[in-house]
């Protein structure tokens, strides 16, 4: 009986240390567990975090988009040259009752002192078909100077121009318009940013402001505000081309800028720096 009662002490003190290292696993387990939990949690939350700015990144340096129906590109500026094409009669009586004595040498310009500043103050592209046949439209200012070689000077009340016997170092005619243009847009690559294309349409313009500013050292600074006979309103056909980032621009006038007397179709030439 005595060694029975002593096999079930050791038999129930075998029993309470199986018990205990039971726990003891289970505990370490799930402490390891814990840890390893706390410790990847932070891995894999920094890893989604990198992987978003990775996304991001590449959206936003990519080239590749998708294009909307509707988008707006604000404030569109144009850098280029204003010229004319001279079509006037300088012998006839037109031309000498509006500047005596005129030839076709008077308004010659310094082509590279002759500038258009374009700005737009938003322009839309409307998708029609695909993205690739586009109506865009918009509304800006449009700013010339004509840098003239000679010494012509305009008179006003009534409007007659002369070749003035001072010496000139600046003498420039700026004719300043508001502009709506409208063009059907064709864009070749509508799913890439700087894609190809071309636009082509026609741009109505108002004058609300013109003047003649002369510099010379009997005389000084002049500056003569006045409309100078010239049209109020200006239809151009105007055109864009889209070559991947570089984005040039043009326009060519439907008739002379003046009313009377001279027939000097304008056209302007240069970059647009533009979204799309």
């Amino acid at each position: 009986m005595k060694t029975m009662k002593q096999g079930y002490i050791i038999l129930g003190m075998l029993c309470f240390s199986i018990t205990g290292f039971a726990q003891q696993d289970s505990t370490v387990k799930a402490t390891v567990k814990n840890a390893a939990d706390t410790t990847l949690k932070p891995m894999d939350e920094g890893q989604d975090q990198g992987r978003h700015n990775w996304h991001d990144w590449h959206r936003m340096h990519s080239n590749h988009i998708k294009p909307s129906n509707l988008s707006t590109n604000w404030l569109v500026v144009d850098l280029g040259f204003s010229n004319f094409n001279d079509r006037t009669n300088y012998s006839g009586a037109g031309a000498q009752a509006f500047a005596p004595g005129s030839a076709d040498n008077w308004f010659h310009l310094k082509t590279n002192k002759s500038v258009n500043v374009d700005i737009l103050i938003f322009m839309q592209r409307l998708n029609m078909i695909k993205h690739v046949v586009n109506l865009k439209y918009g509304f800006g200012i449009e700013l010339n100077n004509y840098r003239y070689r000679d010494n012509i000077k305009y008179l006003t009340n009534p409007t007659e121009v002369i070749m003035d016997t001072k010496d000139y170092s600046k003498n420039k005619l700026a004719a300043d318009y508001f502009t709506i243009p409208l063009m059907l847009n064709f864009n070749f690559t509508p799913n890439l940013r700087d894609g190809f294309g071309l636009s082509i349409g026609a741009s109505a313009g108002y004058l609300y402001s013109a003047r003649q500013k002369l510099i010379s050292d009997e005389s000084g600074k002049q500056k003569e505000h006045d409309d100078f006979d010239l049209r109020p309103w200006k239809i151009s056909w105007i055109a864009e081309l889209q070559l991947g980032p570089v984005k040039l621009y043009g326009s060519y006038a439907t008739q002379s800028m003046f009313r009377k007397g001279l027939d000097q179709i304008p056209y302007t030439v240069g970059v647009r720096l533009s979204n799309w």
